[in-house]
């Protein structure tokens, strides 16, 4: 099969414009996630990592969601030498909830039906670059960013495509953060993944594009050596109780990848700080024999990004390969999971990482990992 290459990326959130950014406000420490007073979003105030709101036209024929795409695909493409109108390339958008916020400002009708449709945002951001393919959505949960890298790598394999464009994002609207409310999801301060006083999630906003091509250019030096899928059958938003079915995802992408638990570097924690999360993810780690190895939360970060996380926490954890670098887990001070593992609380720089393994996992049970490889 052939071999499936990172040749550029681009992460645009509330600490930058560009990967780069990112990756530096991360090494000094910095956060997106604050306290906000939004009575469009709570009556209340909420911790999150939000955009401001004079970042994005309110004239613009597109949506907020959709010029974070567009942002983030022209920044990536700019520097990948891949022409969005060539036969062999197509582009994959992966949201949990995309233009859902309309609900809340449009009364409902057959045409706000249609726009807000993940298809209908795809279709438009692929005409905006003249992509001549039609775009394929991946809406899966919070392991829709992984989902849509793994399904890339997998359409480059089988020939069917030379490059992908993999574009993932969501915004914070009333109806998403009132959704994980009414769950008691949210925590009421900064999150604390993996910690014995852990209470909840910070929502975030977000977008971030990776290309994957199957033609090595100077800055291709990353390999997406493995990712796969699974799903609990468990309970439609509570996580699996033993980490199972994600350590098949896990054990099966390293089976894909050709490594064994001690070739890993670095893992890269969905790590939302919930409760039952985390735990879940903690065994799932210890049953992969991964406990040992350095893991992070980037959550304290960025907040939980929902369709953009994967992808975004995927970004930060190739720039960690590339500058042999692993950021600590923001908010942690003490384990809080039954099943201990090696959470990076400080800035650890390294002589040499090779691979790392990024995890995910969302409502409906679904679960996924992807293996990047360094050369």
């Amino acid at each position: 099969m052939a071999a499936v290459y990172v040749v550029a990326d681009n992460i645009f959130s509330p600490l930058g414009k560009t990967t780069a950014e990112n990756f530096s406000q991360l090494k000094a420490g910095g956060s997106g996630v604050k306290e906000q007073t939004d009575p469009q979003i709570a009556d209340q105030r909420f911790y999150a990592s939000l955009f401001s709101k004079t970042s994005f036209s309110d004239k613009s024929a597109h949506t907020k969601f959709e010029q974070l795409l567009i942002a983030s695909i022209e920044e990536a493409l700019s520097n990948s030498g891949v022409n969005p109108r060539d036969k062999k390339i197509v582009l994959i958008l992966s949201s949990t909830k995309g233009n859902i916020g309309l609900l809340e400002t449009n009364s409902f009708s057959v045409d706000l039906k249609k726009r807000i449709a993940l298809n209908t945002s795809a279709t438009l951001i692929a005409e905006y670059f003249g992509f001549v393919n039609s775009p394929i959505v991946i809406s899966n949960a919070c392991i829709s960013g992984i989902m849509g890298v793994t399904t890339g790598m997998r359409l480059i394999q089988s020939g069917q495509y030379e490059n992908i464009v993999v574009a993932g994002a969501d915004v914070i609207t009333k109806f998403i953060l009132s959704g994980f409310q009414s769950f008691q999801a949210i925590s009421q301060t900064r999150c604390k993944p993996f910690d014995i006083d852990r209470d909840g999630i910070n929502l975030g906003e977000g977008a971030a594009t990776m290309i994957l091509s199957s033609k090595l250019n100077n800055s291709g030096n990353i390999q997406v050596t493995g990712g796969a899928v699974s799903n609990d059958a468990n309970h439609i938003s509570a996580p699996s109780r033993t980490g199972a079915e994600l350590a098949h995802a896990i054990e099966s992408t390293l089976q894909q990848a050709n490594l064994s638990a001690t070739d890993i570097d670095f893992v890269s924690a969905h790590g939302t700080a919930t409760i039952y999360n985390d735990e879940m993810e903690a065994k799932a780690i210890n049953l992969s024999n991964l406990q040992n190895v350095p893991s992070n939360s980037l959550k304290g970060y960025y907040g939980h990004t929902l369709g953009a996380a994967g992808l975004i926490e995927s970004i930060i954890s190739i720039q960690s390969l590339k500058e042999n670098i692993i950021i600590p887990t923001l908010g942690f001070k003490a384990i809080g999971v039954s099943t201990p593992i090696n959470i990076a609380t400080e800035l650890i720089s390294s002589k040499k990482l090779t691979n790392c393994l990024k995890t995910a996992s969302g409502f409906g049970g679904c679960n996924a990992a992807v293996a990047f490889r360094k050369y």
